[in-house]
């Protein structure tokens, strides 16, 4: 496995730790400082605002779990991934597309998400 596809099975993991503070300084290592997540849904920046992100999605799918999709393709300073979330080992509910911009030094600056398969009442 090769340091993107790493950085991206952390920044998954990363939507599963409920314990606050350590989320937290997963985000704090994983994240650049001026670090933007922005999809159909929602547009922050800074470590509180993906935080309070990652907390509001836990909220809203409680016990459901982000899971690889399959590989990670990347080049120069972009990864793309597909992601799908649901309960642990079973079927996916939400399945998405996510695409990372990273900086020189390996850590995400940007990642612009997609929705490809959602709940009728999300």
């Amino acid at each position: 496995m090769n340091d993107t596809a790493k950085l991206v099975e952390r920044y998954l993991a990363t939507w599963n730790i409920t314990d606050a503070t350590e989320r937290r300084a997963e985000i704090d290592a994983i994240w650049a400082e001026d670090g933007r997540y922005v999809d159909p849904l929602v547009d922050v920046a800074g470590h509180d605002a993906i935080d309070a992100t990652i907390a509001a999605v836990q909220q809203q799918f409680p016990g459901l779990v982000f899971t690889p999709g399959g590989d990670v393709d990347a080049h120069h300073d972009l990864a793309r991934f597909t992601w799908n979330l649901g309960p642990e080992g079973g079927e996916a509910i939400v399945i998405g597309f996510d695409v990372a911009v990273l900086t020189e030094d390996g850590r995400i600056r940007t990642v612009h998400g997609f929705l490809d398969q959602v709940p009728a009442t999300l």
